[in-house]
């Protein structure tokens, strides 16, 4: 690990026993000692925080290599918060508008209430606040911004417990409008509006593009907008564009388990803002600039502020980046620009640049930047809404099989002699039948059979045998909508069937091997 800063690394928390190797100012080596058999299956988390007491920040840069589809140089722009709390957060204003249709029922809601709530009790006494919960309509806790005070809070706490009811469709346009006109700079605030929805609708394109003319009217006055999107209907890249536009951040959970404690993070780490409208001047003056994401947010006291991007032209020695205190006075630093050496920035910044480039793609139509989705995702390995992870065993006699990313379209092209595709990685641009529907979130969660998909295209063979027309898993979907025994009994059935094939398979590319 290394910060790049030459700065002391204080390593906070891991999820896993790791042993330091190395140690040296600005980096550190850890090796995990289990045997591959003892892996643990819980996610790995590694959190940690450069000493200082004062701001600091970093340019590096790296060239492309000649494979590079994109010759134009890279950068990554970071800047550190201070550890020690010296600098003061910014006054809040902040407005949370909460999805409450049909599908958000149950354990989705309980545990939004649960981090809502957690987000309430932390605000500070100088700070205001207002709650809308939205489906086909808004309800407004207050008509106006609330000050923050014991009595408001237990009034919000009982008005959420008695409006927070489940029911309806889903409508984005008219509570987010009713948010930000609610919200008036009055100059040593920060306006926020935090959007938390499950759920995907027709007019998000229009949204966006309304919300960035409004937004721009208002200048650097304009409302930091901040999204959290719960489950796989909801459009992730609409979110992500929300957030872009309106200079905040943006963040997901897909499984009921993590709701509550990743919406708290982003609810009370977002909040604590120490330096607002950054700059990044010198950058700005190249002959090409282009950033990731195209917005500058706000630093904040909780975690760093990293971009990256690509420009053309000669980067000075060191650049000024410049933004606003909680004093309302100006602040500038000095920021020295480096050549990385040890740092593969297309490696690192390869997914952060590949759902950039999918948003704007998204929000705009243009084949051009899907193109370049693909190139980007093919080149550095990493799977995108354009591709798929296939695995494909070529022609040639004593070849294993190998897994690759290749584009979807020109799979077919492939002189192989078998291509098995992979359960598709990407979250996809959201469900407006299954938002219409008001499907509930865990109905989309992965299921047992939907994790082997691989394990049932060994077996399509025998599946097609037995229907021409539709695949063992459309069959089982579909008979599931009538008896769930009947589901679970052809699933069974089917996985034994599919691991008989599976296990031939594997026999013939393990005597591959030998």
């Amino acid at each position: 690990m290394n910060s790049g800063i030459g700065k002391e690394i204080l390593c906070e928390s891991s999820s896993h026993p790791l042993k330091e190797t190395s140690r040296s100012v600005g980096s550190l080596g850890f090796l995990y000692e289990s045997e591959v058999r003892a892996w643990s299956m819980n996610d790995f988390s590694f959190s940690y925080k450069v000493h200082s007491s004062e701001i600091l920040g970093r340019v590096l840069l790296n060239s492309p290599s000649m494979l590079d589809f994109d010759q134009r140089e890279m950068f990554c722009f970071y800047l550190y918060p201070p550890t020690v709390n010296t600098m003061k957060v910014f006054r809040k204003q902040v407005v949370y508008v909460v999805d409450i249709s049909a599908s958000m029922q149950g354990r989705p809601l309980e545990n939004v209430k649960v981090a809502l709530q957690a987000a309430l009790s932390k605000l500070s006494p100088a700070d205001s606040f207002n709650v809308i919960a939205f489906n086909g309509k808004s309800l407004l806790f207050s008509s106006s911004m609330v000050p923050v005070g014991k009595e408001s809070i237990g009034k919000a706490a009982q008005w959420i417990d008695q409006n927070f009811v489940a029911e309806g469709s889903t409508n984005i346009s008219l509570p987010l409008n009713q948010a930000i006109e609610m919200l008036l700079n009055d100059g040593d605030s920060i306006p926020l509006v935090f959007l938390i929805t499950d759920g995907s609708v027709e007019d998000e394109r229009e949204i966006c593009e309304a919300l960035r003319g409004q937004l721009m009217k208002r200048g650097l006055s304009a409302p930091r907008i901040s999204t959290f999107g719960i489950g796989l209907y909801c459009n992730h890249y609409f979110l992500q564009m929300l957030a872009q536009i309106g200079r905040g951040y943006y963040d997901a959970a897909y499984d009921l388990d993590s709701i509550s404690s990743r919406l708290e993070r982003l609810l009370n780490g977002t909040s604590s803002v120490i330096l607002a409208d950054l700059k990044i001047e010198a950058l700005e003056n190249l002959n090409s600039f282009e950033l990731y994401p195209c917005y500058l947010p706000d630093l904040l006291s909780s975690r760093p502020l990293i971009v990256s991007g690509r420009f053309i032209g000669t980067c000075p020695d060191s650049v000024k980046v410049s933004g606003t205190l909680e004093d309302s006075s100006n602040f500038v630093v000095d920021v020295k620009v480096q050549k990385a050496k040890d740092f593969p920035l297309e490696r690192v910044f390869a997914r952060r640049q590949i759902e950039a480039i999918t948003v704007n793609a998204w929000f705009s139509g243009s084949k051009q930047l899907e193109e370049m989705v693909v190139k980007l995702s093919m080149q550095t390995g990493v799977p995108s809404e354009y591709t798929n992870l296939i695995f494909v065993e070529n022609k040639k006699e004593k070849q294993t099989s190998k897994l690759e990313a290749v584009d979807e379209k020109a799979s077919d092209q492939l002189n192989v002699k078998k291509i098995i595709y992979l359960r598709a990685l990407g979250v996809g641009f959201g469900n407006l039948k299954a938002t219409a529907d008001n499907l509930p979130v865990e109905a989309a969660e992965p299921k047992l059979h939907e994790t082997s998909e691989m394990v049932f295209a060994a077996a399509s063979s025998l599946c097609g045998k037995l229907c021409d027309t539709c695949c063992c898993m459309c069959f089982i979907q579909f008979c599931s909508r009538f008896n769930d025994r009947c589901a679970v009994t052809l699933a069974q059935l089917c996985t034994a069937l599919a691991c008989f094939e599976c296990f031939s398979f594997c026999c013939e590319v393990c005597g591959e091997c030998n």
